[in-house]
């Protein structure tokens, strides 16, 4: 595309708005085929031990003084912030961990089992700024994330809405949380997350859950019912605010992700095993933290290390790298029976070809690796500072495939799906068009895209030459304009909108991000 992308948004050249796609219906995907297993028996060994001498030589710190004093008075080593922890400890404390869960929201139809064979894909999530044809860069604002939220809801190969997919910085910090989970609760009715920033935002957005869940007290605890993701201070390093979010969800039995960021280079070591050896440590010491606080609250272990471009110093996503360390972090979490998340993610600027070989490596890397969570799984650009309506799109015809790759994993070994006595009927030299067999398939044999072109060159050029980013953008002013918010009974939601008009006149959250 190059510079195609600015140049064909231009006057001359206004994208046509057509109907919304024709999608698959819901359901979450199960990976059929055996993960990518670049490290032999003594290499998963030598990263595990490796971590374990890092927790246990070197230390977290956690600049948490809550979760400090719980890892005291379980036996491990203490020296101001720093906390030491034998292997013994770590291994006890996740064995505690289940190795599946299922996350149910307000609509039980959208439960979601993270763990096993199962994927689960997530919106994009906390880009400062966003990019679409029309209006170019921009900061986030709260319409532009209703508009994200509303392609959360419409796409069917979205599973999750996680995080915000971009900052309304038009609303302030301390009720952002309220403002925003609302529109999450209400225009989709799939499971939603909370950001871990300090009591105040966690503590609302289950309450908030609850509420449009319609559930008491107990009925939330009683599953998971929405979660929070972590990421450690690479290197070596846990968050305050982070760590009390977590540790209140833990407490509830609400899921939670640790996802260290370590980029090799830069926050971790330049080689994929010592960077991966550095994040299994972090993930391992909050997760350990959290199984002691409340033995068995389902946690996962994220995946998040890539690279840094050693003469920038700019990170690099969706890089050969960053698809083998994906796939060495998933044998890890294999070997400590913990569910695994990764990410679909890339450092193009726009929704050209870079952006998508780049995210089709790294969704590919999720598949490989056996992840059971991808998040930025749609709509990630520019090392996941802005997000984009078309490339939301395009990442979904990408999710759409993968799921119709791993349905297409087994056949039926009938005699008319091995079509021999069409072969015999069609004979040598003929020709499978015309065939019976093929028009009673004609409508489901294949997958069909939502924006991929597959014309002839003549016909496209006929039809106005639209690049992929055109159709998608033309696909989202479609949806835009159709979208209609899923049901919600009329006092969860009248209850939902007094809890946060509540806490808005209460002032929101009071600590600092």
């Amino acid at each position: 595309m190059t510079d195609d992308v600015g140049r064909r948004a231009g006057a001359d050249h206004k994208p046509r708005v057509g109907r919304a796609v024709d999608q698959m219906p819901w359901r979450q995907p199960v990976n059929p085929d055996r993960p990518v297993a670049p490290l032999d028996a003594e290499g998963v060994q030598a990263i595990h031990k490796t971590a374990m001498r890092i927790l246990s030589e070197i230390g977290i710190e956690f600049l948490n003084p809550d979760a400090v004093a719980i890892l005291a008075r379980a036996g491990c080593k203490v020296v101001g912030e720093t906390v030491r922890m034998g292997e013994d400890f770590v291994m006890e404390m996740l064995g505690h961990a289940p190795a599946s869960f299922a996350l149910t929201p307000r609509n039980p139809d959208h439960a979601v089992t993270i763990g096993g064979k199962h994927m689960a894909f997530v919106n994009v999530s906390s880009p400062q700024n966003s990019w679409d044809m029309e209006r170019g860069k921009r900061p986030g604002d709260f319409a532009t994330f209703k508009e994200f939220i509303k392609l959360t809801q419409h796409f069917n190969c979205i599973h999750i809405a996680g995080g915000y997919p971009v900052e309304p910085v038009d609303i302030p910090p301390s009720v952002r949380h309220l403002d925003c989970l609302h529109a999450m609760l209400t225009l989709t009715d799939k499971v939603v997350h909370a950001y871990a920033l300090g009591a105040e935002r966690v503590e609302d957005g289950m309450e908030m859950t609850r509420l449009a869940g319609g559930l008491s007290q107990a009925e939330f605890d009683a599953k998971p019912r929405m979660y929070t993701n972590i990421n450690s201070v690479s290197p070596l390093k846990h968050d305050g605010l982070m760590l009390d979010g977590a540790m209140r969800l833990a407490r509830r039995g609400q899921p939670v992700v640790v996802t260290p960021f370590t980029l090799a280079g830069a926050t971790a070591p330049v080689t994929l095993a010592g960077a991966v050896a550095l994040s299994i440590a972090e993930a391992l010491a909050a997760i350990a933290l959290l199984q002691y606080i409340n033995p068995g609250c389902p946690a996962a272990l994220g995946a998040f290390t890539s690279t840094v471009d050693l003469k920038s110093g700019t990170p690099a996503y969706g890089t050969p790298e960053y698809m083998r360390a994906t796939q060495m972090i998933g044998q890890m979490a294999r070997f400590y029976g913990l569910p695994l998340r990764s990410s679909g993610v890339c450092t193009a600027h726009v929704p050209d070809g870079q952006a998508m070989w780049e995210t089709s490596n790294s969704l590919w890397a999720a598949v490989q690796s056996g992840t059971n969570m991808v998040y930025h799984a749609a709509g990630w650009l520019d090392g996941g500072l802005i997000a984009s309506p078309e490339k939301f799109i395009m990442d979904c015809e990408v999710l759409q495939m993968i799921q119709r790759y791993f349905e297409e994993a087994t056949f039926a070994a009938h005699e008319v799906d091995l079509a021999f006595e069409t072969i015999k009927e069609v004979g040598a030299g003929g020709h499978f068009s015309g065939c019976q067999h093929r028009q009673d398939r004609s409508k489901s044999a294949f997958y069909a895209p939502i924006v991929s072109d597959l014309r002839s060159y003549e016909a496209w050029q006929q039809d106005g030459e639209m690049w992929t980013h055109e159709r998608a953008h033309g696909v989202f002013k479609q949806i835009m304009a159709d979208f209609e918010a899923p049901d919600m009974n009329g006092d969860h939601q009248e209850a939902l909108a007094r809890f946060v008009a509540l806490r808005k006149q209460e002032g929101g959250a009071s600590s600092d991000i």
